[in-house]
């Protein structure tokens, strides 16, 4: 005798009124951290090209930083459906067979497409380190340094001129691929958002301007995510180096930080509000218009989900860090509590299209409820809990550690 099918969405969904006995909340937590990873991308990528494509000299440290951070989140894009999928065996499909005939096999094309840009960028950018790095190790003793040298040589990729003719073709190609990548980058969130807009069945997620919010606030969060975790990294280095050598060796690097910091939080701040105005235009649009469902999204965003929409997703996400990031005086540690609200705004923002977009029954007479799982008891509860989205938002620390060994994000070698 063959064991009962299990429903997908049966372990969190909570009903309440008048439900199908179909409907249940499909698209859980692995489905919100799908377009929130995807942002971080894109976002971080942005950053990055402030320096490559417009020449923000302020900017030129955190850029290098943000362009590794941006392959190391790269490949974390996609980890969350293939958690969710309950076929993941399958979701090579996309990349070895993309076509434009479906939004879902058209990421094939966009995915391929941002990742050879980045790593060629990538490239470009570090090219004369890769082969300082061979030159430097070539002979030396040990079969740690032996490795080092194959794989610098290897990098190379058998161009081993550092002239300064050679370094002036690394910059103007630097500088074409950052300025291709930026529409690629926004494609490949926007593309996300096409996704959710273009579901008619679904009232909350058809609207036009959907692409366009989810890319402006794309690129609010990787921006965000790429300061908050720079200033990380320099405020563990001020403490390694004021522990070494004591306070002095503390005081000179945060000059330097806090211009640097203080220049992105600028173009953070023009792109937050872009994000929140665009978002508050379509709650308008959606109210003035009052189609056939608004009486039943009114009661989902004025009533069962007010706190996150209202008080989570626009009070302490949106409108707290704007305060603070207005505010004259900026310090480092303000502006580091802004960077987290950020980061947590816009993941509301996702929660609430994703949840929120499925809390209402298409009965209209009903709703249900996301009830994240703590504890696994399971494999499906532990891709689609919380430990599931743990696992997906560390995984890019874990490969920028490693990618770090190989390419310093931070140090400076000459471009």
């Amino acid at each position: 005798m063959s064991e009962p099918m299990v429903v997908h969405g049966l372990d969190w969904t909570i009903k309440e009124l008048f439900v199908y006995p179909n409907e249940f909340i499909y698209w859980a937590i692995q489905i919100v951290m799908y377009p929130y990873m995807t942002g971080l991308v894109a976002g971080a990528f942005v950053l990055s090209s402030l320096y490559h494509v417009f020449g923000q000299q302020d900017l030129k440290e955190m850029a290098r930083f943000s362009l590794v951070f941006s392959l190391a989140l790269l490949p974390v894009a996609a980890m969350p459906l293939l958690l969710h999928l309950q076929q993941p065996l399958r979701a090579i499909n996309p990349l070895l067979t993309p076509h434009f005939t479906s939004a879902i096999a058209a990421f094939g094309f966009v995915f391929s497409a941002y990742a050879m840009i980045v790593l060629s960028e990538i490239w470009f950018v570090y090219r004369k380190y890769f082969v300082e790095q061979a030159n430097a190790l070539r002979g030396m003793p040990g079969l740690v340094n032996s490795g080092k040298h194959l794989l610098y040589n290897l990098l190379t990729l058998g161009a081993h001129d550092s002239g300064d003719s050679a370094v002036a073709k690394d910059k103007k190609a630097v500088k074409i691929l950052a300025a291709t990548g930026i529409p690629v980058a926004c494609f490949l969130h926007g593309y996300a958002g096409f996704i959710f807009g273009s579901v008619k069945a679904n009232a909350l997620w058809m609207s036009p301007l959907m692409p366009v919010i989810f890319i402006m606030s794309a690129v609010v969060s990787g921006i965000a995510l790429c300061m908050l975790t720079y200033i990380c990294i320099l405020k563990w280095s001020q403490f390694r180096t004021a522990r070494n050598k004591g306070a002095g060796g503390q005081a000179a690097a945060g000059g330097v930080q806090i211009e640097t910091i203080n220049k992105a939080a600028r173009y953070l701040l023009g792109f937050l509000l872009a994000a929140i105005s665009l978002e508050l235009l379509d709650l308008i649009f959606r109210g003035y218009t009052a189609m056939k469902s608004w009486d039943i999204l009114r009661s989902i965003m004025y009533g069962k989900d007010f706190i996150n929409i209202f008080v989570l997703q626009y009070g302490l996400g949106n409108l707290v860090p704007l305060i603070l990031l207005l505010l004259p005086r900026a310090t480092v540690n303000r502006t580091a509590i802004a960077l987290i609200l950020v980061l947590y705004g816009i993941f509301m923002m996702r929660w609430n299209v994703v949840i929120g977009g499925q809390a209402f029954s298409l009965s209209f007479s009903g709703y249900m409820h996301y009830q994240l799982p703590i504890i696994p008891h399971n494999l499906e509860t532990f891709k689609e809990g919380l430990c599931g989205a743990l696992t997906v938002a560390a995984m890019p620390f874990i490969l920028f550690y490693g990618l770090n060994k190989i390419i310093p994000a931070i140090k400076q070698t000459g471009h």
